[in-house]
């Protein structure tokens, strides 16, 4: 486990606009409880609760991926309108303790999915 720090910064904010993820314009996700999370260079990564997304539409698989800063994540597809878009989330359900704020929530892949903000 490594820590946040200078030399790989990593912030967590709340998102005082509307976060909705769609897919072919089926809507899988719509908050205005998403967490912003920026970590070093890489672009934010808005992390969505669980109960403002239509979790009918996900299927976890068997992908699992581990973050020296947040710990291990898990994945899950989509299916809408008939397709099934792989491993499109990721989700840290036991983060390590320095990213507690992001357990559970869902993150979303921008190239696989649509992420809009709505002031």
């Amino acid at each position: 486990m490594k820590l946040p720090g200078p030399d790989h910064p990593i912030t967590i904010t709340a998102n005082p606009r509307r976060v909705r993820v769609s897919v072919d314009g089926v809507v899988i996700a719509d908050t205005t409880r998403a967490l912003t999370l920026k970590e070093a260079s890489y672009p934010a990564v808005q992390y969505v609760p669980r109960e403002d997304t239509n979790m009918a539409l996900l299927a976890r698989t068997e992908r699992t991926t581990h973050c020296p800063y947040k710990g291990d994540a898990n994945y899950f597809s989509i299916n809408a309108n008939g397709k099934r878009i792989e491993n499109s989330i990721w989700t840290y359900e036991t983060p390590f303790p320095a990213m507690a704020e992001i357990a559970g929530r869902l993150a979303f892949y921008p190239d696989k999915v649509r992420i809009e903000e709505v002031a």
